[in-house]
Order: structure tokens, then sequence, then C-alpha cells
């Protein structure tokens, strides 16, 4: 069946599907959202909530309606959301969620290819490194990736320019490798207008911890879950930062996780790297310049991930290692 351009379907309606619908609807990005859940009234009160604003004249109109998997089947991009997230009390160890939503990926990508095997799937459910991976190697999907450590990356740019006293928007850098508590950032990749990192004292006056900003931005998911129940916007807006990428073809270059083919000498795990994204997906990953410190913090993401791939393999995702060190991080 022909790709319907602008057919966007969202699997799961809780905070983050929720949200990620609104988003699109609100940046006028699709065509025809189709929403799927488990529980269909609750998709349907979110789909009726969510048509009323395009009464506004600032929305161009969408098709916006209640489906279920066969909808998939002339998909151009299919965003899913489904499976438990880390609530307010729980344990700061992401992992926790895995075993849970490896059963959830499985009904979820069983229910996908069931249509289509054309749609770019973009993941968020956590944690989401190990299970694109998984699903890639388990269901051979050609074009799946995730949000990875593009919110990171955004969060790490808006702390840092709060820092600094500037605009966000003016800052150049990456968060990479997993989206959790081994992610790390090539300090000799960042810059401001070209400035490299290193001359940010003497420019700002201002002295940047590294070590305190990474804690501070790995902690700062978990920060909001505590005192708002949820994270939702910002993963909103990144997953709708992935979707324009898309639908326009404008080959920008985000931090997604997807398995390299042997980009930064890696395979066989995926990990957010810099990639360039336009309408059939990831068509290139960027290999940075990475200096001592980076190559280091990159092969101890490699190696935890790894590590994680080998305990699923081994059926033993209940005794998943922990990442040693650094403060787990939350995943939206």
């Amino acid at each position: 069946m022909a790709i319907k351009r602008g057919k966007i379907i969202i699997i799961g309606a809780g905070h983050v599907g929720s949200a990620i619908l609104n988003s699109i609807l609100g940046m006028n990005l699709a065509q025809e959202i189709v929403l799927i859940n488990l529980d269909r009234d609750q998709a349907l009160g979110e789909v009726l909530d969510a048509s009323h604003t395009l009464a506004f004249s600032y929305n161009a109109g969408c098709a916006i309606r209640v489906g279920d998997y066969p909808d998939c089947a002339d998909a151009q991009i299919i965003i899913n959301t489904a499976g438990p997230s880390i609530r307010p009390g729980d344990t700061h160890d992401r992992m926790t969620l895995l075993h849970t939503n490896l059963r959830v990926m499985a009904s979820v990508m069983d229910g996908i290819t069931r249509y289509t095997r054309d749609a770019i799937i973009i993941n968020v459910t956590n944690p989401v490194d190990v299970l694109t991976y998984w699903c890639v190697r388990k269901y051979d999907y050609p074009n799946m990736l995730s949000t990875g450590t593009l919110l990171d990356t955004a969060r790490m740019n808006k702390m840092l320019a709060d820092r600094l006293g500037i605009d966000a928007r003016s800052v150049t850098g990456f968060v990479l490798g997993e989206h959790g508590g081994t992610a790390f950032v090539p300090w000799n990749t960042v810059n401001i207008g070209g400035l490299p990192f290193e001359h940010f004292e003497r420019a700002f006056g201002k002295r940047i911890d590294r070590d305190a900003l990474m804690q501070d931005v790995k902690a700062s998911g978990l920060d909001i879950i505590e005192l708002k129940g949820y994270t939702s916007s910002g993963i909103a807006l990144t997953a709708c930062r992935v979707v324009s990428a898309i639908l326009f073809d404008a080959h920008s270059v985000l931090p997604l996780s997807v398995i390299p083919r042997g980009e930064y000498g890696l395979g066989d795990v995926a990990m957010s790297l810099p990639c360039v994204i336009g309408e059939k997906g990831v068509g290139k990953i960027i290999e940075l310049p990475l200096d001592e410190d980076a190559q280091r913090d990159m092969a101890v993401c490699e190696r935890y991930l790894r590590g994680v791939i080998r305990e699923i393999d081994a059926g033993g995702a209940a005794h998943i290692p922990q990442t040693q060190g650094v403060r787990p991080g939350a995943f939206n």
C-alpha cells in the first residue's frame, strides 16, 4: 500500500502520547493523526478534546481519530509511546522498566509489522536505546530510531546557556550515548558562535563545572517527575522535532538512537549519535572528532549497553547491571 504523506500514528494515549498529539496539532505537522490505545475510551476522550482546537485560526486543520493497527498500513510515521514510565517514589534506576516494556514492545511491533514495514518508527518508550536495538534485531525492521538524547541535548544547551547568560539557541553541542546514566558530552565539539568550550571562561567570565552540569542534566527528568508526576512537554516537542525533520526532508543533524554500521567503530548496539535525518529516516551518521575524554566516555556507554543486551539474551532482564558512578538519568 502506498504511503500517505502526513499520516501519523501515535501509539499510547497517556501523558506523553497526548502531549505529542497536541504538539503536532499546534505545529501543523500532520494531515491525519490516528491514536491507538488499549483503552479506546481514553483515546476517544483525547481525540475529542484535541479536535476542538481545530476551530481556532492558528490550526490549519487535520483529521484526528481513534484507530487500530490496520491503520498503520499506509502511515508515513509511527510514534510509539506505549508502556509504563517512572513514577514519583519509584526507584531511579530506569532499567526497572525494561522487563515490562520488552513485553509491551513485542505486542506493539507484532501489531505494526502485520500491516507495514515501510513507515518510519520513532520510539519514545523507555529504555529507548535497548528497546530500539531489541526491536530492530528481533523484527528486522528497516527504519526504526528513537528520540535518544535529543531531549538531554536540549536540557544541556538550556542549562549551559543559563549559566552563561545567553540564548539557549546559540549553543551548539550534543549529549550522546545512552539516554540515561552513561550519557556524555564530547566537550571538545561544544561551541557558541564558533567559540570553543575551552574559551568560554575567558569570553564570559564564568567557569563551567562540566560534571555538575551533566549531573543536573541527568537528574532533571527525575526532578520533573517528582514535582509534576510525569514528564510530557519536553519529550513531546522532542518527538515533533524529529517528525518535522522527516516531513520536510530537512536533513537536520540530531542526536538520535540508532544502530551504527561501523561509525565510531561501533555496531550491534543502539545509542545516540549525530544523525542526518530527512524523509527517508536516518541517512548518515556524522563522526565527530572526539577527544580522549569523549572516546573513553563512549566506551563506557557501549560496555554498559552491551551488558544490558547480554542480560536480555541470557533471559536475565530482571538483573540488569546498574550504571556505576553516576545518578541514573530519567528517560523523559
